[in-house]
């Protein structure tokens, strides 16, 4: 220990931690200009050319090269696959290669291994040409104000600093290659186990498998660094980088976890095929020595080509398993809507009684979701969250891919020898699925005012506040005894519904009148009344969804003869005009529930 301390002075220290925290700081800033040069076209390569796996591959490996982190590509499809405009077999063939583009920075650091008395070759040196670099930089960025050329500075200035650290870094561990401990250490992680986690955990905590990889580099100085100490350190450092991805997945949608899993699987799997191969071409090769290269000393170059090679192996072996990769992930995080889709059976339309009652749960999956993105809508105006907004999507997709299907399933059962009844149920299934959709589709309405309202940092008054609260209590109800009358086909429940329908009409011109007269006195702007109409637009429709689901129950359970089944609109127009004392009870009780506390106000 003596010794060490004699050989690794505090400075060589205190030299590792700035080069690691320049490295760190330089890809950061070369990222960001890369960024801001793409101006979003990046993204837009992504979105266009994801179609065909191979070309997929290949746009993710260049993305990942230029932006120099597969966690941004990974979290960029992240972003595509929960906006719907990417499906999640999409990503596989970009993720596959952003693990390949990833390994563009280690083999730009490999001129660190250039030696030559030429001058020019000379120059491409880290040390020489990392200070140049970051000179034309800083001048770009510091005495440009703006454009191109600004940004290209910041993205010389992130590429010097980058090479600059990497000499720093080669030169402040450079004294530990003649300590025995240090030497010992590196031994221990020949075992392949602990060379993994300890690959893995490094990268983990730098969040950048680049980082950890530039800083692997840099330890070659020492001459410690043999192919099988590097070798499971290397197939570490890739599960490593999946930390970044995971971390961001958590608490956000089940696509965005699906897509985190998927890098995941992606690099353990490649991981325990090549440990697989690569110890046993050496447990077989013992006799003749093992393999040759097994304990050859390796160099910047050297991890360069191997993590290079790993990646565009992982890649070959694991392509053609793509539709495999995505179905372990669907395992793994599986969705409800799975559920809702074996329903729908097609070995029950034979049977059409039992093919009518899966359609049924079906289209209450439907129900269910359409209520949870009210739910999910009308809380963002209270308090935005992205994450709920992406989750709002998915629902939302789900809840058009459920329509697409259940409409196939009962066009198709049509064609088979229906009763007059089961005809009925058919009409009735086509009509609530199709309510239900118009509900989701209204939530989404209410979701993108509550972003516009958190973009431009718009907010109502407490009143106008207060008024939208009962108006969103009122419909929210209104679509809990929707959602049970028809899963429970109760008609006592649906004939609540009508009554709380007419409450929120009233509710609805009443707080459009107050907010006009708001605007007029000018305690409202245009841009707060315009969303606020808006508001109530969708918040009535959603209701006057719920009105014609819960119609479909009363039309159902009705004895025969009975208006509602002959002249629905005459039902409606006799509810509304004191023919029933229980409808006008139900009506005055759910008036004086939300018109008072705004009454109060």
């Amino acid at each position: 220990m003596k010794y060490w301390r004699q050989t690794v002075s505090i400075y060589d220290v205190i030299s590792l931690l700035g080069a690691i925290a320049t490295f760190l700081f330089g890809m950061n800033t070369m990222t960001s200009g890369l960024e801001k040069l793409s101006s979003g076209r990046l993204e837009s390569i992504l979105e266009r050319l994801t179609n065909n796996l191979f070309m997929s591959v290949l746009i993710g490996a260049l993305v990942t090269g230029l932006v120099h982190s597969s966690a941004a590509t990974t979290i960029m499809c992240v972003g595509f696959v929960n906006s719907g405009i990417m499906k999640l077999e999409q990503t596989v063939g970009i993720i596959m290669g952003a693990n390949i583009g990833t390994t563009i920075t280690a083999q730009i650091l490999r001129l660190g291994d250039i030696s030559s008395d030429n001058l020019l070759l000379s120059m491409m040196r880290p040390e020489y040409f990392g200070p140049i670099m970051a000179v034309v930089g800083i001048v770009l960025y510091m005495f440009i104000k703006s454009g191109k050329k600004r940004i290209v500075g910041q993205l010389l200035l992130g590429l010097g600093l980058l090479f600059i650290s990497m000499h720093t870094m080669t030169a402040a561990v450079a004294p530990l290659q003649d300590v025995p401990e240090f030497r010992n250490l590196f031994v221990a992680f020949s075992n392949p186990l602990l060379g993994i986690m300890v690959g893995a955990l490094v990268t983990a905590l730098l969040q950048s498998s680049t980082a950890s990889v530039g800083i692997l580099q840099a330890l070659t100085s020492t001459g410690v660094i043999t192919f099988n100490i590097a070798f499971p350190i290397i197939m570490g450092q890739n599960i490593g980088t999946c930390i970044t991805t995971l971390i961001s997945s958590i608490g956000a949608s089940r696509n965005a976890r699906r897509t985190a899993m998927l890098h995941l699987y992606f690099n353990v799997i490649g991981t325990l095929v090549f440990l697989a191969a690569i110890y046993g071409a050496q447990l077989a090769m013992t006799p003749a020595g093992g393999l040759p290269f097994w304990s050859a000393t390796m160099n910047m170059g050297d991890i360069a080509s191997f993590h290079t090679f790993f990646n565009i192996g992982c890649t070959l072996l694991l392509l053609p398993f793509h539709k495999q990769l995505v179905r372990l992930v669907e395992r793994t995080v599986p969705g409800d809507e799975n559920r809702a889709f074996t329903m729908l059976d097609e070995r029950f339309l034979a049977t059409p009684a039992v093919a009518l009652e899966r359609a049924h749960d079906a289209v209450v999956h439907m129900g269910t979701l359409a209520r949870d993105n009210y739910r999910i809508s009308v809380s963002l105006l209270s308090q935005y969250d992205a994450k709920k907004v992406e989750l709002l999507r998915e629902n939302e997709d789900t809840l058009d891919k459920l329509e697409g299907a259940l409409d196939n399933y009962l066009v198709r059962l049509s064609d088979h020898s229906l009763s007059a009844q089961e005809s009925t149920q058919v009409s009735e299934l086509l009509h609530t699925l199709s309510d239900f959709e118009r509900m989701g589709d209204y939530s989404v309405n209410i979701s993108e005012s509550a972003t516009v309202l958190h973009d431009r940092g718009i907010s109502f008054t407490e009143t106008a506040q207060r008024e939208l609260s009962a108006l969103t209590d009122a419909v929210g109800e209104a679509l809990d005894k929707t959602l049970d009358c028809y899963t429970n086909r109760s008609r006592e429940l649906a004939f609540q519904v009508e009554p709380l329908e007419e409450v929120v009409d009233l509710l609805r011109d009443e707080l459009k009148n107050r907010h006009i007269e708001r605007f007029k006195t000018g305690a409202c702007t245009i841009e707060q009344g315009t969303q606020f109409l808006e508001l109530l637009i969708n918040l009535e429709r959603v209701s006057d969804h719920c009105s014609n689901v819960a119609l479909q129950i009363l039309r159902r359970t009705a004895p025969k003869n009975d208006l509602v089944l002959t002249d629905t609109h005459a039902y409606l127009h006799q509810l509304h005009h004191g023919s029933s004392q229980s409808f006008d009870e139900l009506f005055t009780a759910y008036r004086n529930k939300y018109m008072s506390p705004i009454d109060a106000a």
